[in-house]
């Protein structure tokens, strides 16, 4: 962000460094000490300030079954940015996996169809299956496998049950703990709907203690595109400190072209509109004198009551010329 290099890149991956822009910038050591960064935050250097951000990979949910809560849990999943997979014995029921919006629908056995899914770091599997012999299928298959989260929807007798069975097969107790059943908040959901809202809430819960960032969704990357048909000089906008009630989170982005337009928002309201016209500023004089720069803005408590936050919040954001 500051200090030699400012806009170099460094792209890590598994502890190894797999590209950068300008590689002989950093020392063995600092580069092992970014790779190991948990977080995504702001590193100063000897020499420099920089920015690591810890990319989130999109979260990927396996849903086996797929009756009514499937569907509407299916739903909300893509609605909430969830690449989801749907297992279904049931051709019928398959295709109402489609119509919902599943991404892949697999529709064979349960036992098969779980052996086409590789499982991660990133994944995550609910069972909502139409009975308890496949409820206990698909357990068994799913703990052979990495997991991010394990949900099954029982009652609390059934789950018991089922968690003893699974003890007496010698799964261990540890990994017993890890199955959340019955699945969901609990929050007296009665209809598929509310229930999949009650899923699909815990689901997030989970997911957001991971202090990742969301990194550069689809239209971003869209737009950075070199084959882009409008590929042209722009500016990207990076929050990367935040504190109080701003509205977006670090790693947030946005895309500033020549002419005003934007991609991706960093807040809405007078601070992004504040920002967008820096960023016109640093596409017009782009110069030694106005370089990639680092700036502050802070939304005032009445912009704050405007956006329907309780008060106000300071972002720093990183400017750049693509």
């Amino acid at each position: 962000m500051e200090g030699e290099g400012n806009g170099a890149r460094f792209f890590f991956s598994e502890g190894k460094l797999l590209g950068a822009t300008e590689e002989m910038l950093l020392s063995e050591e600092e580069k092992k000490m970014l790779a190991c960064r948990k977080e995504s935050g702001l590193v100063e250097l000897e020499r420099r300030k920089i920015f690591v951000e810890r990319l989130r990979k999109p979260d990927h949910l396996v849903i086996c079954g797929g009756g009514h809560v499937a569907q509407q849990t299916a739903l909300l999943a893509k609605q909430t940015g969830f690449q989801v997979t749907a297992l279904e014995d049931r051709p019928l029921f398959a295709d109402a996996m489609r119509r919902a919006g599943a991404d892949e629908v697999i529709c064979d056995n349960f036992e098969s169809g779980l052996k086409k899914i590789q499982g991660g770091s990133g994944t995550y599997f609910l069972i909502l299956t139409r009975g308890h012999r496949y409820d206990g299928i698909c357990l068994r298959a799913v703990l052979q496998k990495e997991r991010a989260y394990i949900g099954m929807m029982a009652s609390r007798g059934r789950a018991a049950a089922m968690k003893k069975e699974l003890s007496g097969e010698g799964v261990s107790q540890e990994t017993l703990e890890e199955l959340h059943s019955p699945v969901g908040l609990s929050i007296h959901a009665e209809t598929p709907s509310e229930i999949a809202v009650s899923i699909i809430a815990e689901l997030i819960m989970n997911k957001n203690k991971k202090k990742k960032t969301s990194g550069y969704d689809d239209a971003l990357l869209d737009c950075l595109r070199a084959d882009h048909p409008e590929n042209r000089k722009m500016a990207l906008a990076t929050i990367i400190s935040r504190k109080g009630s701003a509205p977006r989170e670090i790693g947030t982005k946005m895309i500033v072209t020549p002419d005003g337009k934007t991609v991706g928002t960093i807040g809405g309201g007078c601070m992004e509109n504040r920002i967008l016209h820096q960023c016109l500023r640093l596409l017009r004089e782009n110069t030694s004198a106005f370089p990639n720069r680092v700036i502050q803005e802070k939304m005032t408590a009445q912009e704050a009551g405007e956006e329907g936050l309780v008060c106000g919040g300071t972002i720093q954001v990183y400017l750049e010329v693509l």
